[in-house]
């Protein structure tokens, strides 16, 4: 009986997941815990069986005065708890570094130019899977020394094979510090970690198992593609998990019921398994779009909205690509009377918009024909059906105050005109922010408590437009604006 294999953990594997925890935090949600927790188990009745196997082979041991005894199924607990614990560093190292990627833009539909998006990248990576299991076996069979080696291969590459088939995409898609990077960071941690345990002796690989090829002195060859293996599977797990929980939210039509909180393994694996032309290329387009323009005209906003997840998060950035899009019309229309165009096309939008599903015929002709073409999708995807109408006619009255300035009758003469003008720029914002939240998640508030709040957030928005106004004053002065009320001016 010993602590040294107790100490391992105590000393390079809770302290990172310590770290993390208190990192992501604040960011912290359920579906995080589902998610974490989905990995971990799965992690878990996955490598237990194996691990036993090994164990019981012979391929490695664990010396008697390194562990504390206890065991389950011959394994040491500190090396079940090794299957937990790396699990969760690794999927909260991902969840860290993927929060700012706006996944759904990343889905690729099927289009007649591209029937089947990267199928020759898909294949390429089952042929290439496949032959490693097929080496695998071969070291296995064979009983040569690439027994463990071949023990790894085999347990990890259909894994591999099934999750690269299901979400090639979004593994081949996503940006590296998404991918790459959480698999690589704590694999090379681990190969540390692993080189000063197997100096130790904290663990034993036996001879005549293994290859006897070491990457650096101390780090078998074996032990190396164990950590990479393990932390690829984790990752890809998260990706395929994180690619079906973007086709459910993106594409809900294509589903009987709506997407739950908490999505089933089932519903996810319905997810992967729809047909990419049945996805709505129009839409993601028009998602790419937004991402873009938020990105480059606010990206404040764009990374705010990843607090946020799923259906949510995709509604706020069509918001808020609306928004952008409607200022960006009137901001740099050529003259008033241009201005006061776009405002009458947008109202007209917005009644089109609101008269039901039989106006849409209408409303498409309009948008096509009265508004650029990069700022069409901006339009046609606004959550309209979420969105109460005031708050959006409230904003177009706010742009037509802003014209009110090129006159020569100010339109803040006043502590109210200010609150007015703060209100229908700002405060309408934050108001139709929060319907959305409530439109997704279920509320205990009553209906009048919940417009409580909105107002809250409405006043809110006020407050911040009061900030930008005090900050701005020189900026706004050299272009003749003055958002102060003429009243203090006279004083």
């Amino acid at each position: 009986m010993g602590t040294e294999y107790a100490l391992v953990h105590v000393k390079y594997t809770i302290p990172p997941a310590l770290f993390l925890t208190l990192l992501y935090r604040p960011l912290w949600s359920k579906l995080d815990t589902y998610r974490v927790g989905f990995l971990v188990f799965i992690a878990v009745t996955a490598t237990i069986p194996w691990d036993s196997y090994l164990i019981r082979s012979g391929i490695w041991t664990y010396p008697s005065h390194v562990i504390i005894g206890p065991t389950l199924f011959d394994i040491p607990l500190e090396e079940v708890f090794f299957f937990v614990i790396q699990t969760y560093n690794t999927s909260l190292l991902y969840l860290l570094l993927s929060k700012p990627t706006y996944q759904p833009t990343y889905l690729r539909a099927a289009t007649p130019s591209s029937p089947a998006p990267w199928k020759y990248q898909k294949w390429s990576g089952q042929v290439a899977i496949s032959a490693v299991i097929a080496y695998g076996w071969y070291c296995v069979l064979a009983n040569v020394t690439g027994t463990y080696t071949g023990l790894i291969l085999v347990w990890a590459g259909p894994v591999l094979l099934m999750l690269w088939t299901l979400a090639y995409q979004f593994i081949l898609g996503l940006p590296l510090s998404n991918t790459a990077l959480p698999i690589w960071l704590p694999t090379l941690y681990l190969w540390i970690v692993d080189t000063l345990a197997l100096r130790r002796g904290t663990w034993v690989i036996s001879e005549g198992t293994k290859h006897g090829i070491h990457l650096w002195e101390g780090l078998e060859i074996e032990e190396a593609i164990f950590f990479l293996a393990t932390n690829t599977l984790i990752v890809f797990g998260l990706v395929a998990f994180d690619n079906a929980l973007a086709i459910l939210h993106t594409f809900p039509s294509l589903f009987p019921d709506p997407a739950p909180q908490l999505p089933s393994p089932v519903v996810l694996m319905q997810a992967l398994f729809a047909s990419p032309k049945k996805y709505d290329e129009a839409r993601l387009e028009g998602l790419r779009e937004a991402v873009h323009r938020l990105k480059r005209k606010s990206r404040s906003f764009y990374l705010a909205s990843s607090t946020f997840q799923g259906l949510l998060r995709t509604d706020l950035l069509l918001l808020y690509s609306f928004c952008r899009v409607a200022d960006d019309l009137v901001d740099n229309a050529a003259s008033a009377s241009e201005a006061k165009e776009w405002i009458a096309h947008l109202n007209e939008f917005l009644d089109l918009a609101y008269r039901g599903p039989m106006s849409r015929p209408a409303l498409m002709k309009l948008v096509h024909e009265q508004f650029p073409a990069d700022t069409r999708s901006a339009l046609v995807q606004l959550p309209t059906e979420k969105l109460s109408r005031q708050p959006l006619q409230d904003l177009l009255l706010g742009f037509d105050m802003d014209l009110a300035f090129d006159t020569s009758s100010p339109p803040i003469q006043n502590e109210e005109d200010l609150k007015l003008y703060s209100e229908r720029v700002a405060g309408t914002v934050a108001q139709m922010c929060i319907e959305l939240i409530f439109h997704t998640y279920q509320s205990s508030l009553s209906k009048s408590e919940q417009r409580k709040v909105e107002n809250a957030g409405n006043m809110m928005g006020v407050a911040l437009q009061y900030v930008n106004i005090a900050r701005d004053i020189a900026v706004d002065a050299k272009i003749g604006r003055v958002y102060l009320p003429t009243t203090w001016l006279s004083e």
